[in-house]
């Protein structure tokens, strides 16, 4: 990976002003993802999986309705999307479209692009979401099986009512080293739901420190984080715009990262803070994956990385697409959340939307 991404310091040292959180900082690991070619042997989000050819494809099974719009012409516009990127704004030679895509575009602007359900007839592959070498990604906790070193994530790119409106996914580890024959062609579903279809991305990971979401503190701190004398006594040099939300700054710039990421605190405020159990063992879970519709937003610009805030600054269309590097959405602008079992990770993974 020759892709590099800078997480700004904190604006301050939190733990010097509320020294009980240091025992309560975790690591996380920002996945920074950005358009690209991803390859079989890099970790990604939305490229090739390295997926060995004897092994089936994992399919899901439960009922799919309401149609979407057909893969193979959602690929197609990834792919002159990515072309277009490549040639700034006024530059001559930008690459004509041919007569296929010409036509792909024309449909994607029309009416004629939905299909309904009756497309779908059995169960439906799933598409490959995220693979993470632990190479890259300090933070992954392999499972005790010999040799792991690769977590894959495919979901099914439908929601599946009443019970989730996201995506089920499925999670596979396993060792690199042992796939010698690699499946080139894997099945494709018919129809997809468009914002579950993710941009290919290489990634940048960068390992940050995090503390809790405001809302799984103890009263006492949060009621200490949220009196604003305290800000002032440490001359922290917060803005005084805060002064009647204190914990609103410690929540959006000094507790959770936004975006793609593994491991750290989880982000709440769709919902309460509740415990994940694991449905096997019932030991509380761990956040393991982080699915973000935005890497940033108004409210926390100051984890935009350095190498990235002029261009998030920029009013030039290359970049509109800087903040929703992958495309996906989550519900109105959520995030999914996976969470796997500490003390057996081959037990069932949960998700849950926030």
């Amino acid at each position: 990976m020759n892709v590099v991404r800078t997480t700004p310091p904190r604006p301050l040292d939190v733990t010097a002003l509320f020294p009980q959180l240091a025992p309560l900082a975790r690591t996380a690991t920002r996945l920074h993802p950005r358009r690209g070619a991803p390859s079989l042997h890099d970790s990604s989000i939305g490229g090739p999986l390295l997926w060995p050819a004897d092994e089936p494809w994992p399919h899901c099974d439960l009922p799919h309705e309401g149609g979407g719009y057909a893969l193979a012409e959602l690929r197609l516009q990834q792919r002159i999307r990515a072309s277009e990127a490549l040639h700034p704004d006024g530059e001559p030679h930008v690459p004509q479209y041919t007569p296929e895509e010409q036509a792909v575009l024309e449909r994607l602007n029309s009416d004629d692009t939905w299909h309904d359900d009756t497309w779908l007839a059995g169960p439906v592959a799933m598409l490959p979401l995220a693979q993470l070498y632990a190479r890259d990604i300090p933070t992954l906790r392999p499972p005790g099986q010999a040799g792991a070193d690769l977590l894959q994530v495919l979901w099914c790119p439908f929601d599946h009512p009443p019970e989730k409106y996201m995506p089920r996914t499925v999670l596979v580890w396993r060792s690199a080293a042992a796939v010698t024959e690699i499946l080139t062609s894997p099945p494709e579903p018919p129809l997809v739901v468009e914002e579950y279809v993710p941009e290919p991305c290489v990634l940048a990971p960068e390992q940050v420190t995090e503390y809790p979401n405001p809302m799984e503190l103890s009263k006492e701190l949060r009621e200490r984080i949220g009196d604003w004398s305290t800000w002032q006594a440490a001359d922290a040099g917060v803005d005084s715009a805060y002064a009647p939300y204190p914990e609103s700054f410690y929540g959006s710039h000094l507790s959770v990262a936004p975006g793609w990421k593994v491991g750290g605190w989880p982000m709440w405020g769709y919902t309460d803070p509740a415990p994940q159990s694991c449905p096997a063992c019932d030991t509380e879970m761990d956040p393991l994956l982080t699915i973000d519709t935005f890497e940033w937003d108004s409210s926390n610009r100051s984890w935009i990385p350095y190498e990235d805030q002029a261009a998030a600054s920029s009013t030039d269309s290359r970049y509109r697409d800087l903040r929703q590097p992958t495309a996906v959405q989550i519900g109105s602008g959520y995030k999914q959340q996976i969470y796997i079992c500490p003390a057996a990770p081959e037990h069932p993974h949960t998700e849950l939307m926030q």
